[in-house]
């Protein structure tokens, strides 16, 4: 699968191959070149990106969402409900 990247004024400032990634990109970049976080969420691009990796249910909760604190405190809630429901079919399966 292709990666995602973040691009500012056709040069490549960052690249991401996960949500793992993906969340450490956005908060570099967020401090670096917010304008680029916020043109390629607003442009939904990250959501395109997300649904193409299979990341459905994270790209519905960054869909609209063009703020860069926005969009990784919805990083973090998905990742921390994904980790839940990992620990909980963990439990149920033993």
């Amino acid at each position: 699968m292709e990666p995602f990247y973040f691009k500012s004024y056709n040069r490549t400032v960052g690249i991401a191959h996960d949500v793992n990634e993906l969340e450490k990109e956005i908060e570099r970049l967020g401090k670096e070149d917010p304008a680029c976080v916020e043109w390629h969420l607003e442009e939904g691009h990250i959501v395109a990106w997300l649904n193409y990796i299979g990341e459905r249910g994270l790209a519905e909760m960054l869909r609209g969402v063009s703020d860069v604190k926005e969009s990784l405190a919805r990083i973090r809630e998905f990742k921390a409900l994904k980790s839940r429901q990992r620990k909980k079919t963990r439990y149920y399966n033993k």
